[in-house]
């Protein structure tokens, strides 16, 4: 099956081009859901058969290069469109190809009715294709043509519902921003690939990669190079400062939040600096950077959490902090904690952006937790699933996110300090509590809903059954990565599977000092501990004395304005970047170079001509006797000048 990759990118292609050029003429919703959810199950069943046959192989062999044909071969610049089949492909491509089968099963449910059901259906099997592209690319190009068609894609879905208007402006301009935002972010990323062809001549991985390794390449350019990269990372993946566009995205359909925004798109940067581990790894004042971006945009945005009311907005700041977690493991070198990071939060946080819109659509549409309260007894499937997730989130031992999380607190601590583990645990005690919060809010307490007007209700099998399954998933999906601490020196299998992928960048962070296994089950309780209390408070203050709540905002009025308005950074970029461009597009581009200057030159070379021919307009009055004089002068002149030349 590895030879047959190509089909988890041409399957959803087809389904894509299926309901995009024929959707429109087919009136069967089921039709249009099962072509659009069966490419991606198929294309998942091949993932894992093609996983299955890597697995058999020998660990040196599991690296496999399929080409489809020569792209680029231009001036020595050779493009192949291949795909790279390897243990970090197979990773995210499983990820991909199954949550994003569940969501697409789960939508047949959830966008039941809506006139423009078979453009969403083909938009998802676009962004699938795009996504697969950007997973199995063997080239930075290839790479980069996914990069590019998951934010076109991110675009069209955002903006899906492009008539409806949102707490902050219309649809459109959340989908706007969200393009605009992320061209930030690829024109670095392109700025990096350039410096990697001049470098090391080539824009393919393993190329690239070897000589990385072993070329006499300065740290400075290889600084240079990831600093790029980040840049780029920090755009696709909502990173300081480039976040501000994935709170708006949820302007989009939930399971556009849950596919694009929890599970795929927005780790798309942190699977690209996993992927180029060597380099970053040869940089390590770069790979500072990234670890304090990462850390300092998770206890940011974490502290937005707290107080916010839309229950999307809630999920997606916990988004932003959680892919600060991974790029934190990044920055201190566990590439492998930090993807595996990815698998765990892909499970829990798909689930709880699918519980959050079953939630929606058992309440008419209603998105503010504070008018929800004591759900569970509606719908007991969706609370269920949504406290498996939510105990997930908060790294409650047992559960997937407890494996992943305390793994990066803990190598943040071993190769970091006791500095980056003190805020990474702060902020893991802050998601505790805004989530329990979140559920509180919705499923616990008085009901705050309007009877008359809202029903809330369970929603269907087509909705619930893959919250089941992803429920399950975030409960054992950890149990591949059992830290060492437990399992031995050899017993973290999610590690041993991706350890050739980063040995070359592990080679070069050998540094890293060695710690106790005391000192990582201390930390480890400690964290659970303080989880553990901040979930507890948030449960007391939510349900049984909410006056606490009021109170503390009321005495903390200020810090609650700035943390429910997100620390002004929206009107900050507004103040400080867009006004002046737009200002300065208006004054200079605008009025100065193109009214002045080019029209001035256009119009004056028309006035030029325009009097010059109405001059020579002059001289064609139609009187013959007027001609024949010139013609007479004429000849004269030509007489004149022949007697002259003599």
């Amino acid at each position: 099956m590895i030879n047959l990759i190509y089909l988890t990118v041409l399957l959803p292609l087809l389904g894509f081009l299926f309901n995009g050029l024929f959707g429109s003429k087919i009136k069967n919703e089921k039709v249009i859901g099962i072509i659009g959810s069966s490419t991606i199950g198929i294309a998942f069943l091949v993932t894992l058969l093609a996983f299955f046959e890597t697995l058999s192989l020998p660990v040196e062999n599991r690296s496999n290069t399929i080409e489809l044909f020569t792209w680029l071969n231009v001036a020595g610049l050779n493009i192949k469109f291949a795909y790279l089949v390897d243990q970090l492909s197979l990773t995210m491509s499983l990820i991909v190809t199954g949550v994003g089968f569940l969501i697409h099963v789960y939508s047949i449910g959830y966008m039941h009715g809506d006139k423009g059901f078979w453009r969403f259906f083909a938009y998802l099997n676009l962004f699938i294709f795009a996504m697969m592209n950007l997973v199995l690319g063997d080239n930075f190009v290839v790479l980069f043509l996914g990069w590019e068609g998951v934010g076109l894609c991110s675009y069209l879905l955002i903006g899906f519902w492009y008539d409806r208007k949102f707490e902050k402006g219309t649809v459109p301009e959340a989908a706007k921003k969200a393009f605009v935002v992320n061209r930030i972010g690829d024109f670095g990323f392109l700025l990096g690939m350039f410096l990697i062809y001049y470098t090391f001549d080539s824009l393919n991985f393993t190329e690239v990669f070897n000589k990385a390794a072993s070329f006499p390449v300065s740290e400075a350019t290889f600084g240079l190079i990831a600093i790029f990269l980040f840049i780029g990372a920090t755009g696709k993946s909502a990173q300081i400062p480039l976040f501000v566009w994935l709170p708006d995205a949820m302007a989009g359909p939930t399971p556009v939040s849950a596919l694009i925004h929890a599970a795929t798109m927005v780790t798309a940067g942190v699977y690209m600096v996993s992927r180029t581990s060597i380099i970053f790894a040869s940089a390590p004042t770069v790979m500072m950077v990234v670890a304090v971006i990462g850390l300092l945009t998770a206890l940011m945005a974490a502290t937005i959490g707290l107080v916010q009311n839309d229950i999307k907005k809630v999920l997606a700041y916990s988004t932003v902090s959680q892919l600060g977690y991974m790029f934190l493991a990044a920055g201190v070198g566990a590439f492998s904690a930090s993807i595996f990071h990815v698998m765990t939060h892909a499970f829990f946080k798909a689930l709880l952006f699918l519980g959050a819109g079953s939630v929606i659509h058992g309440m008419h549409e209603e998105q503010n937790i504070q008018r929800y309260g004591g759900l569970k007894k509606y719908m007991p499937k969706t609370y269920a699933t949504f406290f498996i997730a939510t105990l997930a989130i908060a790294g409650i031992p047992g559960l997937s996110g407890f494996f992943s999380k305390d793994e990066i607190l803990w190598y943040s601590y071993a190769n970091g300090g006791i500095l980056f583990w003190l805020i990474g645990v702060i902020t893991a005690m802050m998601t505790a509590f805004y989530m329990f919060r979140l559920l509180s809010l919705t499923f616990y307490g008085k009901e705050r809903f309007d009877h008359h007007h809202v029903h809330p209700h369970e929603s269907p099998a087509v909705m619930t059954v893959p919250l089941m399954i992803l429920a399950f998933f975030s409960v054992i999906g950890g149990y591949i990565g059992i830290p060492e601490v437990f399992s031995g020196e050899h017993g973290n299998l999610f590690h041993n599977w991706l350890e050739p992928v980063y040995a070359p960048a592990i080679a070069k962070l050998n540094s890293f000092g060695s710690h106790s296994h005391f000192e990582e089950i201390l930390l480890m309780v400690l964290s659970v501990a303080l989880a553990l209390s901040a979930i507890y408070f948030a449960i007391k203050i939510y349900t049984q004395q909410p006056d606490i709540a009021e109170k503390i905002s009321a005495r903390f009025k200020k810090i609650y304005n700035i943390l429910l308005n997100k620390y002004f950074v929206d009107e900050i970029y507004e103040a400080a970047v867009i006004q002046p461009i737009q200002k300065g597009s208006e004054k200079v581009l605008w009025k100065f170079t193109d009214n002045i200057i080019i029209d001035g030159a256009v119009n004056g070379i028309a006035k030029v001509v325009y009097a010059s021919s109405g001059f020579i307009r002059k001289i064609q009055n139609g009187i013959t006797q007027f001609y024949a004089i010139i013609m007479m002068l004429g000849i004269a002149l030509v007489l004149l000048w022949v007697i002259l030349s003599l």
